[in-house]
């Protein structure tokens, strides 16, 4: 198998291990460094599990300025640092390194300020993003971004990654609902950018911080944007006879101007994985699935509804359920939001992250089966159809090194077809280690130097995250061993 690459560990760091635990105990309360070898396995790797290293130590801090000071002691003695939330990253972009401290920021849980009028909310980066909208869902608010690991999945995880989810069509992503953070830098300052005003003055630096992957510095605290709950909402379900007949009918209805909440895709594999887990009443008879949400009044609904059921048509819609009560609702949703978790129950996979633009859906689609056909795997299609965001999960046996390695090949021509056809390596999961070495595929050296003189322009050094996003050849001298 052609194992991803790390880069070595610093002999110079491992040699004082003793030294920097006894140097973090001073910085932190007991509680919050872990470096047990017992202790330190569950943060060995993150949902990208094909790969681990047991790091050397985890600080787990409380607050903004014991993040500061850990960052501060690591800057001084060139520690690498590898941030995390809550470890779902499907990238590989938490798993850390033999010399590396891991900066875990799961303490920093709270809700710290809501602001109605100005529809917003200042948490801390460990704060879940579900409990986010359950914290304001009462007083008629939500936040918009809804990954599926949103149960677990922290705002600073969501940050560093430009985290969507199903109703990012309408919504947008992380980086649309982000209005402002509070962040250590390499060397232990801390700074704001943006805040509860719309609009920053200078350059647009949160833009830059938001998909950073954690290389420019750790977000600890987040102003995000609160959005009023609409009047009603109201998910339907299409099927079709083919994926190439859901896809074109997807390209349609975006391009007929008509924008809905959400537009989900899941192909036959999927729909029994998650029909068998979630009993959501998902048709059996299709071999292809659409969940569509609209939302507003009842006669917007209706009017919206009554255009696409029309676009559906043209396109041999076999099927057309729509859901009669909130609870046929949320069951609707959580066959959709467990299909990872559910796809896991019946095997090993690898979940690709690839985004094409939406005309280009059904060819896509027909050279996905045809990469996974040649390499002898099943695949399962489950993916944020109405913006072009693709998650082919790519069945194996883990157990097995040539199935591994099948899976991990294929998904790399999964990816490279996605940048061919206009689109790019990531929607959502970021790059991590998983997609590191096609980013020359995307992106030519000029583009990748530009890239890598920003990252440098925050850290120097490149101890934050070191491993991740950039191939390790051609990087800035000094830094294939950083």
């Amino acid at each position: 198998m052609n194992q991803i690459a790390f880069l070595p560990a610093r002999e110079d760091v491992l040699s004082r291990r003793k030294i920097i635990i006894a140097d973090l105990a001073e910085l932190l309360p007991a509680e919050c460094l872990v470096h047990e070898a017992r202790e330190l396995v569950p943060f060995e790797t993150d949902a990208f599990i094909s790969y681990r290293r047991v790091p050397l130590a985890v600080a787990l801090p409380k607050t903004t300025a014991q993040v500061a000071a850990v960052m501060k002691y690591c800057h001084r003695y060139k520690i690498p640092v590898v941030p995390r939330g809550a470890g779902t990253s499907l990238s590989g972009g938490a798993i850390p390194q033999e010399d590396a401290v891991v900066l875990c920021l799961s303490k920093m849980s709270r809700i710290l300020e809501l602001d109605y009028p100005n529809r917003t909310a200042m948490v801390q980066a460990g704060v879940t993003n579900l409990s986010i909208s359950e914290t304001v869902g009462a007083d008629g608010f939500f936040y918009a971004p809804d990954p599926s690991s949103q149960l677990a999945c922290t705002i600073g995880g969501n940050i560093g990654m430009n985290s969507g989810g199903a109703h990012c069509l309408k919504y947008g992503v992380t980086t649309n609902n982000l209005l402002g953070v509070k962040m250590v830098l390499v060397d232990g300052t801390i700074i704001e950018l943006g805040g509860k005003h719309l609009d920053a003055a200078g350059y647009d630096l949160l833009g830059l911080v938001c998909g950073s992957e954690g290389q420019l510095g750790i977000v600890t605290e987040a102003t995000v944007r609160l959005i009023a709950k609409p009047e009603g909402a109201r998910p339907v379900l299409f099927g079709f006879p083919s994926s190439e007949a859901a896809g074109a009918c997807v390209a349609d209805i975006i391009g007929s101007g008509i924008i809905p909440v959400a537009i989900e895709f899941m192909d036959k594999p999927a729909i029994e994985i998650c029909e068998a887990f979630a009993k959501a009443g998902y048709p059996l008879d299709v071999e292809a699935l659409l969940i569509v949400e609209v939302e507003g009044s009842d006669a917007e609904m209706d009017a919206m509804l009554k255009s696409i059921v029309e676009i559906a048509g043209r396109h041999s819609v076999q099927t057309v359920r729509e859901c009669q009560s909130a609870t046929e609702a949320a069951l609707i949703w959580k066959g959709r939001k467990s299909a990872f978790g559910a796809t896991g129950r019946i095997a090993d996979y690898i979940c690709m992250d690839g985004t094409v633009p939406l005309s280009k859906l059904s060819y896509v689609l027909n050279k996905t089966s045809e990469i996974t056909d040649r390499f002898g795997l099943r695949v399962a299609n489950v993916f944020h159809a109405g913006d072009g965001n693709m998650h082919p999960l790519i069945l194996f046996n883990a157990n097995d090194p040539e199935d591994a390695a099948k899976a991990e090949a294929a998904g790399n021509e999964i990816l490279k077809l996605c940048v061919d056809a206009g689109g790019c390596l990531t929607g959502e999961h970021g790059v991590g280690i998983e997609k590191r070495d096609l980013m020359r595929h995307q992106y030519n050296d000029v583009d990748l130097n530009q890239q890598m003189a920003v990252r440098s322009a925050f850290d120097d050094g490149w101890i934050l995250n070191p491993s991740k996003v950039f191939p390790l050849e051609g990087r800035p001298e000094g830094r294939q061993d950083a």
